[in-house]
């Protein structure tokens, strides 16, 4: 069939790898699709289970994604934690509708057991070993930007989980998230976030902003939500030497954060960006 005849072509490219990923990502993994929901209006998410043991990320990644009869291959972040992959063996992406041929696919052709084929890419991460030093996160999401640190924040509640439970494993300080889109409805995976919030009120706090709202914001919602975009003065009040900065978004929202922190004279290693188009 079309997908073995991919997979074996794949497996025989596993050398040929991108410019700056490194060797242990490169493994390419048959995957199935056993999930799809609605996320907005306009973004989609899938669970694929993925078949190949050794497939691993780090929380912020994202995957080439491979679909059978499709020329071009897909670039998505992976928005689930690396938990759910060692316990489940699966991964979530949310894909945005757009006219790129595998974001077509997944919103007008995907099913459930589709096949596809991905591999993990991208050094734009958060995967502190147990013995580093404690770090403060302050992730910066535009938009569907929101995937990559969505899945560093639920690495994070992991970790605090594992702290509280086993009290070991990596010590982590507090996680603030900014999130900006344009209305409520474009905001994704809200009730994920607010439940983290709530979850850990003293480890956790999230700052959602919408630029072009035109309708009531709900009432759970409200105490979350600012009207406009995220200033540059709400950001300067985080900084801190114990803090790591993660970006994602638009670049020009992810450059304008990115020099305003180096204004503020955070080290360039303590800011990490990824930008989408």
């Amino acid at each position: 069939s079309d997908y073995r005849k991919l997979i074996y072509h794949l497996k025989g490219c596993q050398g040929l790898r991108h410019k700056g990923s490194s060797p242990f990502t490169s493994i390419v993994s048959a995957a199935k699709v056993c999930g799809a929901a609605n996320e907005s209006p306009s973004v989609k998410s899938l669970r694929l289970l993925i078949a190949d043991q050794d497939f691993s990320f780090k929380a912020g990644q994202w995957v080439d994604f491979f679909i059978p009869g499709v020329s071009v291959v897909g670039g998505f972040s992976i928005c689930s934690s690396p938990r759910l992959l060692e316990q489940e063996r699966m991964i979530e992406l949310a894909v945005k509708y757009t006219n790129h041929p595998p974001a077509l696919w997944v919103h007008n052709k995907c099913t459930l057991d589709s096949e596809v084929a991905v591999r993990v890419g991208g050094e734009f991460f958060f995967d502190p070993q147990p013995t580093e030093a404690s770090r403060n996160l302050v992730l910066i999401a535009g938009g569907v930007g929101i995937n990559p640190l969505l899945s560093i924040l639920r690495h994070a509640a992991d970790l605090l989980r594992e702290q509280a439970n086993k009290g070991r494993g990596y010590e982590i300080g507090t996680i603030k998230l900014f999130y900006s889109a344009k209305n409520t409805s474009e905001l994704l995976f809200k009730k994920n976030i607010l439940d983290l919030v709530n979850e850990f009120p003293e480890k956790i706090a999230c700052s959602l902003h919408v630029t072009k709202q035109t309708t009531q914001i709900s009432a759970e919602l409200k105490p979350y939500i600012t009207e406009g975009r995220i200033t540059e003065k709400e950001i300067r009040d985080h900084i801190s030497k114990e803090t790591l900065f993660y970006i994602c978004g638009p670049p020009p929202m992810t450059d304008f954060f990115s020099k305003q922190l180096e204004n503020n004279h955070v080290p360039k290693e303590h800011i990490y960006f990824e930008k989408w188009w």
